[in-house]
């Protein structure tokens, strides 16, 4: 077993201005490891997604956490999105980001995860379970007004913890 992943310890500044060491993940991928992925994702697309997947489903498990990978992956596939994952990420609609944790700052404050390590790198080995979902919602936690939209405009595919995924 090879160890992808070597943690280094760096310096954070708090609101307090006390600064404070904190365990931080630097990716390192051999190009033996990028050749099993079937998506072509610069190192930036990677952070992107990694960040983007603890971001949303952060609290689920391995499964949840892959169809969110999933989904992202689906929208840079699909011709309605943008063509990078970076892209589609920040994408906004209006005023209002597609992925809510980078409108609230989350995306930012996240730290990553093994098992997100492990489910985003199933999704850029080509598994896929989300029966081609371009959208996901936590009902929980979503504006009324915007979960409206998704009970109109979409069909619910499927339901994973604690998303609703639509096509």
């Amino acid at each position: 077993v090879v160890d992808l992943f070597e943690k280094t310890t760096t310096k954070v500044v708090v609101k307090n201005n006390e600064e404070v060491a904190s365990n931080k993940r630097t990716i390192k991928l051999s190009s033996c490891e990028r050749d099993l992925w079937i998506y072509d994702l610069s190192d930036k697309d990677y952070e992107v997604l990694l960040r983007i997947v603890e971001a949303e489903a952060g609290g689920e498990d391995e499964t949840g956490k892959l169809l969110v990978a999933n989904v992202v992956l689906n929208r840079v596939e699909s011709e309605k999105f943008p063509d990078t994952v970076e892209e589609v990420v920040f994408q906004k609609e209006g005023n209002c980001y597609q992925f809510s944790p980078v409108g609230n700052g989350r995306y930012e404050s996240v730290c990553i995860s093994d098992e997100t390590y492990a489910a985003v790198d199933r999704a850029l080995q080509g598994e896929d379970l989300s029966e081609g979902a371009l959208y996901f919602v936590s009902e929980k936690y979503a504006d009324p007004e915007k979960l409206e939209w998704f009970h109109q405009k979409l069909t619910l595919l499927y339901s994973h913890g604690g998303h609703n995924f639509y096509g």
